[in-house]
């Protein structure tokens, strides 16, 4: 675990950088990069998190994608003619279960995401449900519609996960619906069993490997050319949930290097943003 950055404040003073505040008031002293901690690596989920938690533009746009599936499943089953069932795929987190809550609890904390602390998050079985999640899935379940959730949660959250989607009423929580992560975090296996003896209708995801595989380790530009490649499909085939907070493309963002060290995350992170030239008149 990485110092809070009170630790050597005796030699990191003089290195501090004094940043000002937007109305030229009293500034707030910020740490050098070598000093920077998890801690303050953290505080830059808070908007994110709290536009999850506190927007009802977040709401609008879950409730928007579900709109949209519930929409495109049922044109999918009026022109249907083969002979398989039919089957959707759901991710679930930030697709079919809200965990902001644990994202929250990271905020102020020397520490990141681990299985320390996101094992106990899954067995308390606390996530809520993504805002129409419930409507879509039964609107499915009603049609004769068979829901998958294939997730990269590991079995180890299996109980927790179970107990979870039962708790908010969805359907199909058994072990031949809930595919949770064995051996690869790659979902096309998954995926391909489901399709096996399924038509899939609809994919549902937060993350563009909920989708397919040509996004793996991709960097930034290479997972925007994939994207632009199947531009015909989201919002048809595939449909995609709001999530800020995380996900494989800030792996994208540190080169995979999941290692990096607090300072260098926030490095890569600022790096890539693309800014405004303009001097401020003195």
């Amino acid at each position: 675990m990485t110092k809070p950055i009170t630790s050597g404040l005796k030699t990191t003073i003089p290195v501090l950088l004094l940043a000002l505040t937007l109305g030229g008031c009293a500034g707030k002293m910020q740490p050098a990069e070598g000093t920077l901690s998890t801690r303050d690596l953290n505080e830059q989920l808070v908007m994110a998190t709290l536009w999850m938690q506190a927007a009802a533009e977040f709401r609008a746009l879950s409730y928007q994608a579900f709109n949209i599936a519930t929409v495109n499943l049922d044109a999918f089953l009026g022109a249907y003619t083969g002979s398989k069932p039919v089957a959707v795929i759901v991710d679930a987190d930030e697709t079919v279960l809200d965990n902001s809550a644990y994202e929250a609890f990271l905020i102020g904390q020397d520490f990141g995401y681990s299985s320390a602390t996101w094992d106990p998050w899954m067995a308390a079985a606390q996530a809520k449900a993504m805002p129409g999640a419930r409507e879509f899935l039964d609107f499915a379940a009603a049609q004769g519609v068979e829901v998958f959730y294939v997730s990269n949660r590991k079995m180890v959250g299996y109980e927790g996960t179970k107990k979870n989607l039962e708790s908010l009423g969805f359907p199909f929580v058994d072990d031949k619906h809930l595919l949770l992560r064995t051996d690869s975090s790659d979902k096309q296996g998954r995926r391909d069993r489901v399709a096996a003896d399924y038509e899939v209708a609809l994919l549902l995801g937060d993350n563009l490997n909920d989708f397919s595989s040509d996004f793996a380790k991709k960097t930034v530009q290479q997972r925007f050319a994939e994207t632009d490649k199947l531009r015909g499909k989201w919002g048809t085939r595939f449909i995609v949930l709001p999530n800020p907070v995380y996900g494989d493309w800030e792996g994208a963002v540190y080169s995979e290097n999941w290692g990096a060290s607090p300072a260098e995350k926030d490095r890569m992170r600022k790096s890539l943003l693309e800014k405004w030239q303009y001097t401020v008149p003195k």
